[in-house]
């Protein structure tokens, strides 16, 4: 029997309240859990720290990044728009790091939202730090909610994200009011909105198994991206994994 393999999932560390408690606290959503354990993976949660042990990564087949607060605009040398809001720097540096070491062991990683925001910005690229301020871009419509924001995106064929949605024209639903601009190195586009052409997924051009959605997969129990990630982590041949110096980094120029 074929074991289940692993999936770690970034938390987001964040400041919440339950029962008797107000304090900072290291979330996941259920959805995010819910969605790799139907995909037959096991998910384990890596929580947000000063110092990453990156070496944890030798104990998962799989990285998930997901959702959460937008990306300090210092992490890609900008200046900060108005527009940007609430930033945890601290989870920024530590995705950054985990991202870039699961690239260099080649372990399978999808990015929803803000992680393939961080994925980009790993790899040198930039954001758009508005892309929906008037509160009719199907991008995201209400906060908190999904509502009112599914729309088509068109999949480039013969793609990664072609074939894990198994779909060309695939119909989403987002939370977010940022995007990508500068193209991360090493990264292609291989999705778009129709509506507004707003970059949707991005891919490693080297055909390795690293995907980045700008929607929200797991509000969709039929979204086929989880197995697909989960399919990937159970090929360690296909991973080709390697930490040491030999290890190929071409085309990512992680320095």
């Amino acid at each position: 029997m074929t074991p289940e393999p692993v999936i770690g999932i970034a938390a987001a560390r964040e400041r919440a309240r339950w029962t008797f408690w107000d304090q900072t606290a290291q979330l996941v959503a259920e959805s995010y859990v819910a969605a790799v354990e139907r995909a037959g993976a096991a998910a384990v949660i890596l929580p947000v720290v000063e110092r990453p042990r990156v070496g944890l990564l030798d104990l998962v087949d799989g990285l998930l990044l997901i959702g959460g607060t937008d990306v300090d605009p210092a992490t890609y040398k900008a200046a900060r728009d108005p527009a940007t809001e609430s930033t945890v720097p601290e989870r920024d540096a530590f995705e950054i790091t985990i991202v870039r070491a699961a690239l260099e062991r080649h372990l399978p990683f999808l990015g929803i939202c803000r992680g393939m925001q961080i994925l980009n910005v790993a790899l040198g690229g930039t954001l758009r730090q508005e892309i929906a301020s008037d509160g009719r871009n199907p991008h995201r419509r209400a906060l908190g909610s999904f509502e009112g924001t599914e729309h088509t995106v068109r999949i480039e064929p013969r793609s990664l994200a072609a074939a894990a949605t198994g779909e060309e024209v695939h119909t989403v639903r987002c939370h977010h009011h940022q995007g990508l601009a500068e193209l991360g190195k090493g990264l292609v586009v291989s999705a778009r909105a129709t509506v507004d052409g707003l970059v949707e997924a991005v891919e490693a051009e080297d055909r390795r198994w690293v995907l980045g959605v700008q929607w929200h997969p797991e509000a969709d129990e039929r979204s086929r991206l989880f197995a697909a990630l989960a399919e990937a982590a159970r090929e360690p041949v296909g991973r080709a994994r390697s930490t040491g110096p030999e290890a190929s980094l071409s085309p990512f120029e992680l320095d």
